[in-house]
């Protein structure tokens, strides 16, 4: 961990362990968004993974810490209630995309611990051996099905226009690589949606289906703690598409969802946190009141309707490490709007203290 991770992670234990701090998350509530929870910690650690993933036993130590400062609650009753004056906040988890790993990995672990959670199907994907094309890409590019398909995909792209950088495919040590894919890898999500799924139909296929089957689905929820909602049918980014796709793609998802499910939640998750006043007014058309952005903030009554409602992220090393978390909650409460005495000393003490 960086000098200045560790004073973010100092400022997020303050936070949660002192009087001004907990002063400022009474009567809260807190959306955390994840994606993935794989096997393995180490895998999940590299920085090309490393936004999406958290491993198994990093997921566990989470769930843990959110217990013993939080009250876990369903997504639907964090927004009926966000919290009340002088009991303890309320935290609610979203999982994003429906991948398979949800089911597998996830799961057991929310079971054991009695955490509830929603999860955001994008619903082409689901019952299908179709792609995510970030993992397809992702996968490929860094050598993970042997060196000719990571070089019949990189010159794919390189017809694109989108030539992968050298560094990606020089020998040295993993994490500067992984972090070149990262940093590759994060632009292209502007492409429009079918050029990134030919790209993934192109690429080797995996041993098993990225995305949960509908069995899957209809299993979790029969167990009462996970609830699923519409995260787009083929995960286009809704601002990108024309009134007539922006439609199909909000109906598609929906009805996906009550074909196999038995009460799915009437909130929406944009892809990539995506949207504008047009994307908003497509939703409000299709009767959804509230939907999941990716901003960074806190909830407090009254709620009301909200098309923009904010989450906190969730990545490997804030599960590794939760006092991170602290820390972005904190930001989320200072994005509020709302002065704290406590919120200066900790911005000042980040600013004094990573200066060169």
């Amino acid at each position: 961990m960086s000098f200045k991770q560790l004073i973010k992670a100092g400022c997020g234990w303050l936070y949660l362990n002192n009087p001004a701090g907990r002063h400022r998350l009474q009567g809260a509530g807190a959306i955390l968004m994840l994606h993935r929870v794989v096997a393995d910690d180490s895998r999940a650690a590299l920085p090309h993974r490393a936004s999406l993933c958290i491993g198994a036993r990093a997921f566990e130590h989470l769930l843990l810490w959110l217990r013993q400062h939080f009250d876990c609650v369903p997504l639907a009753e964090l927004l009926d209630a966000p919290g009340q004056a002088g009991q303890r906040p309320r935290l609610a988890l979203t999982f994003d995309d429906g991948w398979r790993d949800n089911a597998t990995q996830a799961f057991p672990l929310l079971k054991k611990h009695g955490v509830p959670a929603s999860i955001f199907l994008s619903t082409d994907f689901i019952g299908s051996d179709r792609r995510f094309w970030w993992e397809a890409l992702g996968e490929t590019l860094w050598g993970s099905f042997g060196e000719a398909p990571r070089q019949q995909l990189a010159q794919r792209l390189r017809e694109l226009q989108l030539a992968p950088p050298a560094a990606l495919f020089e020998s040295g040590a993993a994490h500067p690589r992984s972090h070149c894919l990262a940093q590759f890898l994060q632009p292209l999500k502007g492409l429009p949606a079918q050029t990134l799924q030919a790209l993934a139909d192109g690429c080797p296929v995996p041993a098993e289906p990225h995305a949960l089957d509908w069995w899957q689905v209809r299993a979790m929820e029969a167990s009462g703690l996970v609830r699923f909602g519409p995260h787009g049918a083929s995960h286009a980014i809704l601002t990108g598409l024309d009134g007539r796709d922006l439609a199909d793609e909000l109906c598609r998802s929906r009805e996906a969802l009550e074909s196999h499910c038995q009460a799915p939640l009437p909130i929406y998750c944009y892809p990539n946190g995506d949207h504008d006043a047009r994307v908003c007014d497509a939703l409000r058309r299709a009767g959804y009141l509230r939907a999941l952005g990716t901003h960074t903030g806190l909830l407090r009554a009254p709620l009301g309707d909200s098309l923009s409602l904010p989450r906190i992220g969730v990545s490997q090393q804030s599960a590794q490490r939760p006092n991170l978390l602290a820390w972005r909650l904190l930001q989320g409460a200072r994005q509020q709007g709302r002065g704290s005495s406590l919120q200066p000393r900790l911005s000042e003490c980040i600013a004094d203290r990573s200066r060169p």
